[in-house]
């Protein structure tokens, strides 16, 4: 079976291809898959295809439940028919079959809406959010190797938020010298995450600002909706193609994306948490142990002032280059570099085979670079562990678990294949981000006169690499499968700590606005970090089930969701004071700045017309 209209535009990242392609990987059923993700329609067509035909192989063929997910699969992918298609909601034509170039379109539409829910208790407070949107789009292809997409979504938004304090950017010691003016301690307020919904799961949907409903005007024009209903929209398009046989495959567009990822959103490097930024990307496979990928775009600005003067001083690119080993499906490496760099026509930057890493070194240091590496070890059809290794900055010389200077995140874990249930999975990971990481400093660069830059590792607000903010950890232990052809359960524990940035005892480096000062690198005594010993910390311990079913209807197919879980929250504190360079004894705490928290979360919804 194969797939012929749209081959080259990508398939989201939500879609659950990517948990069964992650499992067949597992278990040894396809070759390995270059990690840079969204894949092609065309890529995971052709994948699915081959794991149908791995049959009985050493490591164990597909169970019946399996091969039907699989066959589903294809056809819920494949084409539009001619014409008016209900089943798909899409109206699709192409040029005649004689033509020397074939050429097709597809127009269609979704819609769905989802509504979360969050009761606590200790204040019997209730929360509410919601999300309501439609989209339009359209896509083709031109030829056999070249595919488009535009899609655009109007949507009603609801995601209320606490102020929970205030937090300096640097740290208490810090010293304003007006020889160094783009360093300057600014007083930010800190917001907590979304309440009707779980910590650390929730993403915008919005492009740039959102407006008031009940005023919609450039005087309400905002970063986040308030505690009314506000609108927005979205606009994702995508070129892209395929050249020399399907070894190098490319993409132009404005899309969520997830590389270096060992288990589906754990990445370090560019997390599907991430905001969406337009971006021109490239995968070359030239062997099936070697891939090569590319990308380089433009980073947004978080609309926190205005549309003009919070964007004044975020212009930057991203560039991002990952090179990836494979020795059949027993062990996997890759490893590359990152930069954040204030936007201009740098050429060393967009060249593929430059490393980004050495190459500032020849233009200055005005650029925020990374380092990261990825190793992973698998029996196939049994289970796999990984390492993974993100370096924003260090010296070698100082302690790099005790100094902040230290800025880097590592993660370590395993997925289980469970035998029994389709695409089944079991994974374990441990993710330490260490204080400081994903921030920089503002820097006054010499093509943008007097403005203070910054470079932070962040896109619209949201971190590029792991979703846990800096100063964290998380032990996530999480189950996955899918029972039946169209249905996808799933149950998670997660607990996360995470230094306050709020409050007397607030910890610096704990912020993505964080900036850690010359004097705090350099100059004794060096600012120190002490996990859980150095000041307020707030523990997290989520426990949630979730389900999803789509129902293939002949006309007007959807898909209804829910998650359902509990949140408990509380934290501890130190007697002495906070940031003092020195480790001290905690305990748990309640009080009205660092209170006891527990709640019930409920999301549900529905697709209409499901990708």
């Amino acid at each position: 079976m194969s797939v012929q209209a749209q081959t080259h535009v990508s398939v989201p990242l939500g879609d659950p291809v990517y948990h069964i392609l992650e499992m067949a990987e597992l278990r040894g059923l396809c070759s390995p898959l270059p990690t840079a993700k969204p894949y092609s329609r065309a890529t995971v067509v052709s994948v699915v295809n081959e794991i149908l035909n791995a049959g009985g192989r050493r490591f164990g063929g597909l169970g019946a439940g399996e091969t039907a997910i699989l066959l589903q699969f294809l056809k819920t992918h494949g084409d539009a028919k001619k014409g008016m298609d209900w089943g798909k909601g899409a109206y699709r034509f192409e040029n005649n079959e004689n033509s020397r170039i074939h050429a097709s379109a597809e127009l269609g539409a979704m819609a769905g809406t989802t509504f979360s829910g969050g009761y606590y208790f200790e204040d019997a407070d209730l929360a509410w959010g919601t999300d309501i949107w439609i989209s339009a789009y359209i896509k083709g292809d031109l030829g056999s190797l070249f595919s488009y997409k535009f899609l655009t979504t109007g949507m009603m938004v609801r995601s209320p938020r606490k102020v929970l304090g205030t937090y300096n950017t640097y740290h208490d010691g810090f010293t304003y010298d007006p020889e160094d003016p783009a360093r300057e301690s600014a007083s930010i307020t800190t917001y907590s995450e979304p309440t009707a919904y779980f910590p650390y799961t929730y993403k915008k949907r919005w492009d740039g600002f959102v407006w008031d409903i009940k005023d919609v005007s450039n005087s309400s024009m905002h970063g986040w909706p308030g505690d009314g209903i506000s609108i927005g929209y979205n606009m994702l398009p995508e070129m892209g193609g395929a050249f020399l046989n399907d070894h190098i495959t490319y993409r132009f567009g404005r899309l969520d994306r997830e590389w270096g990822a060992m288990a589906k959103g754990s990445s370090l490097i560019l997390n599907q948490s991430a905001q969406p930024f337009l971006a021109l990307e490239a995968t070359a496979k030239p062997f099936k142990w070697l891939s090569l990928s590319t990308l380089t775009g433009v980073l947004e600005y978080y609309d926190a002032e205005s549309i003009k003067d919070s964007a004044k001083s975020s212009q930057n690119a991203f560039s991002v280059g990952m090179v990836e080993l494979n020795a059949k499906n027993y062990f996997h490496a890759d490893f590359g570099s990152t930069v954040v760099w204030p936007k201009r026509f740098e050429l060393g930057y967009l060249f593929p085979l430059a490393d980004k890493y050495f190459y500032q070194n020849n233009i200055g240091d005005f650029d925020n670079l990374a380092l990261f590496l990825n190793l992973k070890g698998q029996y196939p059809g049994i289970a796999g562990l990984w390492v993974s290794f993100f370096l924003d900055e260090i010296n070698p010389e100082s302690g790099i678990f005790q100094l902040d200077r230290a800025m880097f995140a590592y993660q370590a874990g395993t997925t289980v294949a469970l035998p029994v249930l389709p695409f089944g999975s079991l994974s374990l990971s441990y993710t330490k981000i260490e204080p400081y990481t994903y921030t920089h400093t503002k820097e006054i660069v010499p093509w943008y006169g007097e403005n203070h830059m910054e470079t932070s590792y962040t896109n619209n607000g949201k971190s590029l690499g792991h979703y846990l903010p800096p100063n964290s950890d998380e032990v996530k232990l999480r189950f996955e499968a899918m029972p039946e052809i169209n249905t996808r359960v799933n149950a998670q524990y997660q607990m996360i700590r995470h230094g306050t940035d709020f409050g007397p005892h607030a910890v610096d480096g704990s912020s993505l606005l964080s900036e850690l000062d010359p004097n705090g690198r350099s100059e004794k005594p060096q600012l120190k970090k002490f996990f859980l010993q150095d000041g307020a910390y707030q523990w997290l311990h989520i426990i949630k089930v979730g389900a999803d079913h789509t129902f293939p209807m002949k006309y007007v197919p959807f898909q209804v969701f829910g998650e359902a879980g509990v949140v408990i929250s509380y934290f501890t504190d130190i007697a002495g004071k906070a940031n003092s360079g020195s480790a001290s004894s905690y305990s748990i705490v309640d009080t009205s700045v660092y209170p006891k928290s527990t709640g019930f979360i409920l999301s549900l919804g529905i697709r209409i017309f499901p990708e």
